[in-house]
């Protein structure tokens, strides 16, 4: 009898390498997301709340309470002077024309937005918005 050596690897084996590596490319695509974009969702909500804590602030103390945004950061007039933080925490950050925002001190305040982008991605661009009675929140720009 002679006995046939077998060479290279058989269908069964090829089959799961292969669906090793494309469970492995699927992750790292998901995983490899938008870092600018990324980083302007973070800032956005990061800016909601700091607008709901400035907004809270107004109403505490019963002074008036303005947000500028501008290139180097924001501010937040009204406040004692490091009471909210005036950064970005992500550079490339950027305010979409010149906001300013009435944060109180009355309960209800009008409808307000500001537009956020990134300098990596300008195309890109998310809004802080509210109505004047419910907190802010975060939307996309369409």
């Amino acid at each position: 009898m002679t006995h046939r050596r077998s060479r290279g690897f058989t269908m069964l084996e090829l089959l799961v390498v292969i669906s090793i590596m494309a469970l492995a490319t699927a992750g790292i695509a998901l995983s490899l997301r938008d870092n600018g974009q990324t980083q302007l969702e973070r800032e956005a909500a990061r800016l909601a709340a700091l607008l709901e804590a400035g907004r809270a602030q107004s109403r505490a103390n019963g002074v008036p309470v303005r947000w500028r945004g501008g290139p180097q950061g924001f501010r937040f007039e009204g406040l004692p002077a490091g009471a909210l933080p005036h950064q970005w925490l992500a550079e490339g950050t950027q305010v979409r024309g010149n906001a300013i925002l009435l944060l109180g001190p009355e309960p209800v305040i009008g409808a307000q937005q500001v537009q956020l982008t990134h300098r990596d991605h300008p195309d890109q661009a998310l809004r802080v918005v509210t109505d004047g009675l419910r907190p802010f929140s975060v939307e996309s720009v369409q």
